[in-house]
C-alpha cells in the first residue's frame, strides 16, 4: 500500500484509515468488543497504518478498545484522536445536546475546546490508548465559545510537551482554518465527503489545497448506504442513528440502489465490490489524503483496506460523479 503526506506534517497516512466509530457501541447499535479488535488487528495486517477514534465514541470505550486493539503493535500504528465533545465539564461550553447511552441513562454533550479542558482530555485520551503520545489530535467541532487562540495555544503545548505529533481539526471552515493557521501549525481537517455529499468541494478542499492542510474525510460511504448492501428489506435496530437519516428512508434508498446499478460495470471490471469503488472514487480527489471507513469484523476491514489499491480511469471517475450527481437532494 502506498502512503501518503498529510500535509505540512511529517506523518504519512494509508489512503484508508479504519474508522473506530462503531467500535464504541454508540450510534450504530450494539458492537462485540473483540470483533472490534480483530478488526483492528487484521486492518493493520493489511496495511491501514492509521486508526481514527474519539472520546465520545462510547465516552472513551472506542478509545480503550482502540488501546486493546493495537498492544505490541504500537509502532505500526498511527494514531488519531478527538477533543471537544464533553460531557463531563458542566457549566462550560456550546451546542448542548442529550446522548443517551446503551444502558439508556442520559447525559448532557457539549463543545469545549477551552485550553484546560484540552489538555485535561488529551491527559484521559493517553491513558485510554495505553500510549504516551497521540499521533494526530484533533478538535472535534468549533466551539463557539472558545477562542481559537486559546484552543491552538493548548495543541501547540502538548505538541511542545511530545504528548502529540501533529494538530488537526474537524469539521471546521475555511475561515475557522485561516485563524487555526495564525496561531499554530495545522496538518489536517476531517470534513464529511462522499458521492452524495460533495459540498466540501467548493470550500473546503480548495482552501486546503492552497494551505497544504491535509484532508482526512469521515463518512465517504455515508454509513454504509453506498455499498449496496442496505437493501429494501434491510432494518436497524435500536439505537443505530441511520433509521432517521434522509438517504436511509426507503424512496431514497431505492434511488441510492438504482445508481449504484449504474455504476456496477466500473466495479466488476476492477473486480471490486461497490462499497471500494466509492471509496477509491474519494482517495482520487485531488487534495485528499485519506478516507475513513469502518468496519465491524476483520473480513470488513480487508476488504476496506482493497479499496487503496484500486485506479479508476478518468472516464469511470467522471461517470460515477455524473450518476450521483444526477440524485440531487435526498426528497
Amino acid at each position: 500500500m502506498e502512503y501518503r503526506q498529510l500535509g505540512n506534517s511529517d506523518l504519512k497516512v494509508s489512503p484508508i484509515i479504519f474508522g473506530a466509530w462503531a467500535a464504541g457501541g454508540w450510534f450504530w447499535g450494539p458492537q462485540d468488543d473483540d470483533d472490534s479488535v480483530r478488526a483492528i488487528q487484521a486492518a493493520i495486517d493489511a496495511g491501514i497504518n492509521c486508526i481514527d477514534t474519539a472520546p465520545i465514541y462510547g465516552m472513551g470505550h472506542s478509545e480503550e478498545v482502540v488501546g486493546k486493539a493495537i498492544k505490541g503493535r504500537r509502532d505500526k500504528v498511527f494514531l488519531a484522536t478527538k477533543c471537544g465533545l464533553r460531557w463531563d465539564t458542566p457549566g462550560e461550553g456550546s451546542n448542548p445536546w442529550t446522548y443517551k447511552g446503551l444502558d439508556s441513562t442520559e447525559c448532557t454533550v457539549v463543545r469545549n475546546l477551552r485550553k484546560a479542558a484540552i489538555v485535561a482530555e488529551a491527559e484521559q485520551s493517553l491513558k485510554r490508548l495505553g500510549t504516551d503520545v497521540i499521533d494526530l489530535y484533533q478538535c472535534h467541532w468549533p466551539d463557539p465559545s472558545a477562542p481559537i487562540a486559546e484552543t491552538m495555544e493548548a495543541m501547540v503545548t502538548l505538541k511542545q510537551q511530545g504528548k502529540i505529533r501533529a494538530i488537526g481539526v474537524s469539521n471546521f471552515t475555511p475561515e475557522m482554518m485561516a485563524e487555526c493557521l495564525c496561531h499554530a501549525p495545522l496538518a489536517s481537517d476531517q470534513p464529511p465527503y462522499s458521492l452524495l455529499r460533495r459540498d466540501i468541494e467548493a470550500d473546503v478542499l480548495p482552501f486546503c489545497r492552497q494551505h497544504n492542510v491535509g484532508v482526512i474525510v469521515y463518512s465517504p460511504l455515508e454509513q454504509g448506504i453506498l455499498t449496496g448492501r442496505v437493501t429494501m428489506e434491510r432494518t436497524f435496530p435500536e439505537g443505530d442513528y441511520r433509521s432517521g437519516r434522509p438517504w436511509f428512508q426507503p424512496a431514497n434508498r431505492r434511488r441510492i440502489l438504482d445508481a449504484l446499478e449504474k455504476v456496477r460495470p466500473i466495479a466488476e471490471a476492477h473486480n471490486a465490490t461497490l462499497g471500494q469503488v466509492a471509496a477509491a472514487w474519494i482517495i482520487a480527489q485531488p487534495g485528499v489524503a485519506a478516507a475513513i471507513v469502518g468496519a465491524r469484523n476483520p473480513d470488513q476491514a480487508r476488504e476496506n483496506a482493497r479499496a487503496a489499491d484500486i485506479r479508476l480511469s478518468a472516464a469511470d471517475l467522471q461517470t460515477i460523479r455524473s450518476t450521483f450527481e444526477a440524485l440531487g437532494k435526498p426528497q
